[in-house]
């Protein structure tokens, strides 16, 4: 359990499934108030219900779509507007399509654009003032291994990832004097539907599946690290080892790992 949770608000994005959903349990579970934003009202209002009965807690779910820029900034204005303090931000909205670049559609390329950067970007760039203003809150960006090492039929995907790091990067050290905390999360494949549209053949999945993280214990431990220093949250631990090696001998892990870096 995570004391420094209970009672604080914290803002959830993606938070209809997944990570996102298993997130704002822990949240409630800590006696956190989850503040949900996704594309489903739906799956959001059955969410907070569940949440609101099993928990004692106050649950509140916002249907916006943030590929939209004008629902991202509309979204954040009234949630500002009817909440006094956000405490915590949680940028889990994201996706991925898997295919060779050459061969991708400029339609899937703005979407993976636009959730993975540009709403993430102007969620925080709302939120953020409101934070320095308080002197307190703590940002986590869902990034991804793919940011650190690059694989094939990931480019555009692992290219938003990596501008999620440098953004991430940047902001702690914007802010660190300000009283806001600032953490990144690279994680490796995760068991969701996340996959669902980023491998539709289903190969890769079936490839990694031994090694697939499971949502509920990544959302655990990223809940348990709300509200203390930490740069990043790095799983599976073997991985992080991997893009390690990676960054000091790039040419020799891409030729060793050739065959793995193509399972996609």
């Amino acid at each position: 359990m995570n004391p420094f949770v209970k009672d604080k608000k914290v803002l959830i994005t993606g938070a209809s499934g997944g990570i996102g959903q298993y997130i704002a349990i822990h949240v409630a579970r800590n006696g956190g108030i989850p503040i949900l934003v996704a594309r489903s009202a739906n799956k959001l209002e059955t969410i907070a219900n569940i949440l609101e009965e099993k928990f004692n807690v106050s649950c509140h779910w916002y249907q916006a779509d943030l590929n939209r820029d004008t629902e991202s900034k509309e979204i954040s204005e009234q949630i500002l507007a009817e909440h006094e303090s956000i405490d915590a931000l949680i940028n889990n909205a994201g996706m991925g399509i898997f295919d060779y670049f050459a061969e991708s559609e400029w339609q899937d390329i703005n979407r993976m654009i636009q959730l993975n950067i540009t709403s993430l970007l102007r969620v925080t760039h709302q939120v953020l003032p409101r934070m320095i203003e308080q002197g307190s809150g703590h940002i986590v960006n869902i990034a991804s291994q793919s940011g650190k090492m690059a694989t094939p039929k990931s480019a555009v995907y692992a290219a938003t990832k990596h501008a999620v790091l440098g953004f991430t990067n940047a902001l702690r050290l914007e802010t660190e004097y300000q009283g806001i905390l600032v953490t990144g999360v690279n994680l490796g494949p995760v068991r969701t539907g996340f996959f669902d549209q980023a491998d539709p053949t289903g190969a890769y999945r079936k490839a990694v599946d031994p090694w697939m993280l499971d949502a509920n214990r990544v959302a655990n431990r990223i809940v348990k690290q709300l509200f203390r220093p930490a740069r990043e949250i790095n799983l599976p631990v073997w991985m992080e080892a991997g893009s390690k090696l990676h960054y000091q001998f790039p040419g020799l892990t891409e030729k060793l790992l050739n065959k793995q870096f193509n399972k996609k």
